[in-house]
Order: structure tokens, then C-alpha cells, then sequence
């Protein structure tokens, strides 16, 4: 007897998990069956069951449907898709790139996913670029940046930059952690 509202579709999504086909018919019972406009928050929780299915193509399509839309596209959502591309590095730079075409600025942990992504991947070189990249547009690098830079590096067989990055980590003040001296 109780009506459905956004914020029961919303926790209905949250639950999903990587039933992303679960998650897309409860978008499209919002809009059809209960007369409801799906939120950020719902497209959030539609983008993370996609992301964790690994259904790249449906997270692209909801990310433009957000757009379409006119609902807002936080860093938030693209540094959760991003992270969960795993060693997908292509993917990880294309939605880097999808990101900045659409107006999103991305923030250090979205560079962060990107650079984990390419290390991931064995592509060192990106992972540098991005590293770059990222200090070029004024986004400081935090621990764990050199973290995943210098695992890319040492998985590249690239000890000399790994060692270098740890230098240029300690000069500008960021303390190493466990995590940074078992990446290299």
C-alpha cells in the first residue's frame, strides 16, 4: 500500500551490486511505471552496478544520459569508473578524456585512478605523462600519485624513475608510506 518515491528506487539501485540489468530496468520502472525523474544519486548507483559488471559501453550511455539530461557529472562518478577499470588502461584514459570534453575538471583522484590504471596496465610511460599532466594543470600530487607511479616504474624495470619519483616525493614535503616503499 505504500507508493514508491526516488528515495526507495535509490536504496532499491544501492543494492544492485554488478547486477547492472537490475539496476537499468529499476531506472527505466522510475521514469515508466512510477512516473519519477531518476536523480544523480540514482544514476550513481546505475553507473557502479555497470562499472562492477564491467559494461563499459552502458556506463558511456548513462554518463551521456546524465548529460542529455542536464544532470550534473560530478569527478566523483568518473573517479569510480575510472578506478574500477582495473588494469584497463584505454578504458581509464577514455573516460579521463570523455570527462574533460564534457566540462568535468578532473582532481587529483581521478588523476590518481588514471595513474593506477596505467601502472596496473604496465604502461609506465602513461603513468608519467598523466603524472605530468596533472602538475601542469596546478593538481597536486598526493601519496598515493607516487605510490602508483613508482609501482608503474617498477613494473616497467624502470628503477632509476621509481627512485627519482621517491626523491621528488620527499622534496615537496609528502611523506612515503608502507604503501610507497613496497611499490618500488
Amino acid at each position: 500500500g505504500l507508493d514508491a518515491n526516488v528515495d526507495s528506487y535509490n536504496a532499491a539501485l544501492s543494492v544492485c551490486g554488478a547486477h547492472w540489468e537490475r539496476a537499468l530496468g529499476l531506472l527505466e520502472a522510475m521514469r515508466e511505471t512510477a512516473a519519477l525523474e531518476p536523480t544523480v544519486v540514482s544514476y550513481k548507483w546505475a553507473i557502479a552496478a555497470c562499472v562492477k559488471a564491467k559494461e563499459w559501453p552502458r556506463v558511456a550511455a548513462l554518463l551521456s544520459e546524465m548529460r542529455t539530461r542536464g544532470l550534473e557529472r560530478s569527478d566523483a562518478r568518473y573517479s569510480a569508473a575510472i578506478a574500477a577499470c582495473g588494469a584497463q588502461w584505454a578504458r581509464a584514459l577514455a573516460l579521463l578524456d570523455e570527462m574533460q570534453t564534457s566540462g568535468v575538471e578532473p582532481d587529483v583522484i581521478c588523476f590518481n585512478a588514471a595513474i593506477s590504471a596505467c601502472e596496473k596496465g604496465g604502461q609506465w610511460e602513461r603513468a608519467l605523462a598523466l603524472l605530468e599532466e596533472m602538475q601542469a594543470r596546478g593538481i597536486e600530487p598526493n601519496v598515493r600519485t607516487y605510490s602508483a607511479a613508482i609501482s608503474a616504474c617498477e613494473k616497467g624495470r624502470q628503477w632509476e624513475r621509481a627512485l627519482a619519483l621517491l626523491e621528488e616525493m620527499q622534496a615537496r614535503g609528502i611523506e612515503p608510506d608502507v604503501i610507497t616503499y613496497s611499490s618500488g
